[in-house]
């Protein structure tokens, strides 16, 4: 089994379900050492099984996105780390008059402020050491309006741009820093609103639903040697956007 990433340590947020969870895995088979970050223990117990079980290495940080503090303690307990996949988001539905400011919060706390807590925490050290890589997960959301999902679309936005920003920020010193944006996906999340996930895949060129693995497979290469020109990029995983025809 080939093992590009050998020797390395990733640190994966959101990594106990869903898109996260194929991310964690699919980096441990490759040969990092994961460091998977949830809310759950138990579902955390589930991801490092799940990567053990494959005969690849992990262990689990429990911490609350929504507190900074929190979010520096999950940068100091994961150590210096040369893979960041900045995966963890929230995605609540509803038009701009009713979304309140709990909601409102939320977005921009777990979906921006999070990963730019970590970021100021984690990619230094990787420019200390001239190597890094870090991937943001967005979404198709972020760059084509999406109805009742305008905070939400625009938290991913901007973390888009920030990508950008931190491609230019630490590229001289070795750091890349890449963008995935997600089309429709089959989780747990989406199957909380049955139809939606499919109903969003008829949008698509590709007519279908994306699996986990199809999205974590892209973020696996972005991570790996194979992709050391790749920086400052936002690679769509959306299944192709439908002509426009009269």
């Amino acid at each position: 089994m080939s093992t590009p990433l050998a020797g390395s340590r990733a640190l994966i947020t959101g990594a106990t379900s869903g898109i996260g969870k194929a991310i964690a895995v699919a980096l441990a088979g490759l040969g990092a050492q994961v460091i998977a970050h949830g809310r759950d223990a138990d579902r955390g117990a589930q991801t490092v099984e799940a990567i053990e079980k494959r005969g690849g290495k992990a262990r689990f940080i429990a911490a609350d996105l929504t507190e900074p503090d929190s979010v520096r303690r999950l940068a100091a307990e994961a150590g210096p780390v040369d893979i960041l996949v900045n995966n963890a988001g929230i995605y609540e539905f509803g038009a701009t008059p009713d979304t309140d400011d709990k909601t409102f919060d939320r977005h921009v706390n777990i979906n921006l402020r999070a990963p730019y807590i970590l970021a100021q925490q984690l990619i230094p050290p990787m420019a200390a050491r001239g190597t890094g890589v870090v991937v943001n997960l967005s979404t198709l959301a972020a760059s084509v309006p999406a109805r009742q999902a305008g905070i939400y679309g625009a938290t991913k936005a901007g973390l888009e741009l920030l990508t950008r920003v931190w491609a230019d920020e630490f590229g001289r010193s070795g750091v890349r820093v890449n963008a995935v944006a997600a089309g429709p996906t089959e989780t747990p999340g989406t199957a909380v609103t049955p139809g939606l996930a499919e109903g969003l895949a008829t949008t698509t060129a590709l007519g279908r639903v994306a699996s986990a693995e199809e999205i974590a497979n892209v973020v696996a290469f972005l991570v790996t040697p194979a992709a050391s020109y790749v920086n400052g990029a936002v690679v769509a995983v959306t299944g192709g956007q439908l002509a426009i025809a009269p």
